[in-house]
């Protein structure tokens, strides 16, 4: 009689994992809000391409269908919503991304759920930030103190401050979030690269691409490039597009800051 050796059951491995996702809170009356995503959409062409999006549904409060209807219309715009926040609901309609239950916004200050991060931003007379980030997990490859002499020139360094340097140049596709301080850049930004730091972006070259500082809720960071040529400029939220800095900034060295609630581009002498 022969027996045959027990298979040895393999374990399945199941991890966590951090990323960040881009917020869009729908409001009333809808179709003026789709209008303005669509004058976005159409200065940004390709900006939500392949980005996960969290759609927050805790202003407007539809009922089951208008969310679908309202998912289906961002999947026409080439918006794909990955997950909903509706406090209340523990689940939709099997269709329909899944809920999240007990999300925090992650910010300077860390990790703040919703009552806690509302009462921030009243504070600080602002408006939400659009961003959602782990600040513990985003850009885990740069965190700790570069060693100079094993890090080549091209490798992004954290120094101890928390500051991002990236000594060379950003391809077009390339994307840099740090969420940890500020990014400073010694080389150009290509089109279709971008940058989104907590704090402010120096660019000591071209800026081409897409920038957005005080992406975490920081109203006092600011954007500094030598030469701007930029696709987009956001300070926590609020934006300039390309269009509207033509003949006004265009190809000057500048800094972009929040006045008020107006974001303002100047030129820097």
């Amino acid at each position: 009689m022969t027996f045959a050796a027990p298979l040895e059951a393999k374990s399945i491995r199941f991890r966590a994992r951090s990323f960040v996702a881009f917020t869009l809170t729908p409001e009333a009356p809808l179709d003026v809000w789709l209008e303005g995503l669509d004058h976005w959409i159409g200065n940004s062409p390709g900006y939500f391409a392949g980005r996960p999006v969290v759609l927050d549904l805790n202003t407007l409060k539809p009922d089951v269908a208008a969310i679908e209807s309202l998912v289906d219309v961002l999947g026409h715009r080439g918006i794909r919503v990955y997950a909903i926040e509706l406090d209340g609901h523990a689940a939709l309609a099997p269709n329909l991304p899944p809920v999240l239950v007990g999300a925090k916004e992650a910010t300077t200050d860390g990790l703040l759920p919703r009552e806690a991060r509302a009462e921030g931003f009243d504070k600080a007379e602002g408006k939400a930030p659009e961003q959602h980030a782990d600040a513990g997990s985003a850009g885990k490859a740069g965190v700790g103190k570069a060693d100079a002499s094993k890090a080549g020139d091209s490798e992004p360094q954290v120094e101890a401050s928390g500051t991002l340097m990236i000594k060379a140049p950003i391809r077009s596709g390339q994307a840099i979030v740090h969420p940890h301080g500020d990014v400073i850049v010694l080389g150009s930004v290509a089109s279709g690269s971008e940058i989104i730091a907590a704090g402010s972006i120096h660019v000591y070259g071209t800026l081409r691409g897409r920038a957005s500082a005080g992406a975490l809720g920081n109203r006092g960071a600011r954007i500094f490039c030598r030469k701007n040529e930029a696709e987009l400029l956001a300070v926590d939220g609020w934006y300039v597009t390309a269009e509207e800095m033509e003949g006004v900034s265009r190809g000057k060295p500048v800094q972009a800051f929040l006045d008020g609630d107006a974001l303002r581009v100047s030129t820097l002498s």
